[in-house]
């Protein structure tokens, strides 16, 4: 495994239920930061297809594998690039079963996925009328390192992110499709769960307007003693280059050692008391 490796932020905007449109930016961002030598590419929260989609995700959602992930894959398999992005997938199982799920493909196909587990549905979000959430965090060993993935909104419960980082997790993606209300909490939040699970932290959101809603950007890496590494620009596509080194983390652990003084006992508490609610 690779001890440090180049990441490229790829906040792209998307044009709505226009997947060739997007995988053509997928695959034009993807060679930008192969001619930088970066490693993993990572994309936004449903960058296949636009986030504000409403009924029409029922005839964008596609099973995994599928077309989409297919011609993915041959982008990888081309570049040798690892790449992360954002789509609706269909279940296997039923015709109108919807999950909000990121997909990580590497230059030898398919490495795996993972399915959103917190839905907004509050102010603009109408996410859990259209989507089943997800059950599991995911973790991935490759050659590039432990590589945990969560979908935005996730991020603002830190169990999700603790449990990424007790499986293994080197670098925690987080990609999202966050409007600019919002920016503010995910700045905080960013540095935080970075910070409290001494990891790295890439996080990349969407840009550009949506049917009236508008992407922030910002995306960002953040490292293990929540130090702001990278960032990209605000409300515009942006493609940043920026580095991980794996061997920052014992340092980081030493100096600040909150995996070291976790208290097990009390996860079994936090479960009793979320039960009386």
């Amino acid at each position: 495994m690779k001890k440090k490796i180049s990441l490229a932020l790829a906040q792209i905007s998307c044009k709505r239920e226009n997947k060739r449109a997007n995988l053509c930016k997928i695959e034009e961002f993807t060679m930008k930061a192969k001619e930088q030598g970066a490693d993993l590419v990572i994309f936004p929260e449903l960058s296949l297809t636009g986030y504000v989609l409403h009924d029409q995700v029922y005839e964008l959602a596609e099973v995994i594998p599928g077309s989409s992930t297919e011609r993915v894959e041959g982008l990888a398999k081309k570049t040798g690039m690892h790449i992360i992005f954002g789509m609706p997938e269909l279940s296997e199982k039923t015709e109108a079963t919807i999950f909000n799920t990121a997909v990580f493909i590497g230059p030898r196909g398919f490495i795996g996925k993972f399915r959103k587990m917190y839905l907004p549905t509050h102010s603009v979000f109408e996410e859990k009328r259209y989507f089943r959430p997800g059950y599991q965090t995911a973790v991935f060993n490759t050659t590039i390192g432990n590589i945990g993935l969560f979908i935005c909104y996730d991020i603002f419960f830190p169990e999700v992110c603790r449990l990424t980082r007790l499986k293994g997790a080197e670098l925690m993606v987080c990609i999202s499709a966050s409007p600019a209300v919002r920016r503010g909490y995910f700045e905080i939040l960013t540095a935080a769960r970075a910070l409290e699970n001494t990891a790295f932290l890439a996080y990349v959101n969407l840009a550009g307007v949506e049917d009236g809603l508008q992407f922030w950007g910002g995306s960002r890496l953040v490292s293990p003693t929540g130090d702001l590494l990278a960032k990209a620009k605000y409300d515009e596509e942006n493609l940043i280059i920026c580095e991980v080194d794996y061997r920052d983390m014992r340092p980081a652990e030493t100096f600040i050692p909150m995996l070291r003084d976790l208290r097990p006992e009390l996860f079994d508490e936090l479960k009793k008391q979320s039960e009386k609610l």
